[in-house]
């Protein structure tokens, strides 16, 4: 470039690659030039091609006004947790040993009236029968993965353990509160067992993941609303089969969201291994409840 070229000022290297590239596309030549001791960069231009430079970089800038928020998402290297394959061994050693707690650990809209309500919680980790849990495991496996990659294996387990619970609380009390047709009257109890609420939770944690985004920029609705209806694709996809619980998997999809947008929103990452432990201890916890309620000590082994 001779040193009669015409120059324009970019604020910093990555605006001045990011322009060198548009006048680049439109067959321009340019250099890029920092002078010394001067926080800046100029993009380097023969004088003839001056205002078609300024006018290309005027027309990349209006098209894409409304992205000056993206940034490097935190974490975002990360693409599936392995973490998530351990969540399956479990749910597949809980299945081998809980022939005789299943009829006291799965859930029962009744029983659940009744006081029963760590029901909520020890059927998220039971299952019918091989087939139920293969597919929950599969799916899950991928999802959670996911938002454990997101979240942070100790938070997203939390999370999405909740979001089940929450899927098992709102389906008994729609049922219980004669919202339903058939047999999902009051009077009529409904057992349910299985992952698929705290799966369809983790589905709503990956949809939600992008609301932190909120916090530095106004225009960040468009990817957030994508996001959304992308968590909101995979639900209606993996979550609304006729043969399932279409109530539980729907309350575990809101919850996992409403969750999952708190725990963006309020940077709760930072949270992850005391939640991990608060995952733990409920688990735990729960299932002693049950089997003390149920005068099953000592007779029941893990």
């Amino acid at each position: 470039m001779s040193d009669d070229s015409a120059s324009i000022l970019a604020h910093s290297e990555r605006q001045a690659l990011d322009w060198s590239l548009v006048l680049a596309s439109q067959s321009i030549e340019v250099a890029i030039e920092r002078p010394d001791g001067r926080n800046q960069w100029l993009l380097l231009v023969s004088p003839a091609d001056h205002a078609k430079a300024l006018d290309a970089i005027r027309q990349y800038r209006l098209e894409n006004r409304r992205w000056a928020w993206r940034q490097q998402v935190p974490g975002s290297e990360l693409i599936f947790h392995w973490g998530a394959v351990v969540w399956v061994f479990v749910l597949a050693w809980v299945h081998t040993l809980s022939g005789r707690l299943h009829p006291t650990g799965a859930f029962s809209t009744q029983a659940f009236r009744n006081g029963d309500w760590w029901r909520a919680f020890t059927a998220v980790w039971l299952h019918a029968d091989l087939g139920h849990l293969a597919g929950n495991a599969l799916l899950g496996a991928l999802v959670i993965g996911l938002a454990m990659a997101r979240y942070g294996s100790g938070l997203a387990l939390l999370l999405s353990y909740l979001a089940g619970v929450a899927g098992n609380v709102c389906g008994a009390w729609i049922r219980l509160e004669n919202w339903l047709p058939g047999p999902f009257r009051p009077g009529q109890d409904y057992i349910g067992v299985g992952a698929s609420g705290m799966v369809m939770g983790a589905v709503g944690l990956l949809g939600a993941q992008s609301m932190f985004l909120w916090r530095h920029s106004r225009h960040a609705t468009r990817t957030v609303l994508g996001c959304l209806m992308g968590g909101a694709f995979l639900f209606l996809t993996f979550g609304s089969s006729p043969n399932s619980d279409l109530v539980a998997h729907a309350g575990g999809f809101v919850a996992g969201v409403s969750l999952g947008a708190a725990a963006t929103l309020l940077q709760l990452e930072r949270w992850n291994r005391s939640a991990g432990v608060a995952c733990l201890l409920l688990t735990v916890g729960t299932w002693l409840r049950m089997i003390l309620q149920s005068h099953l000590i000592g007779v029941t082994s893990f």
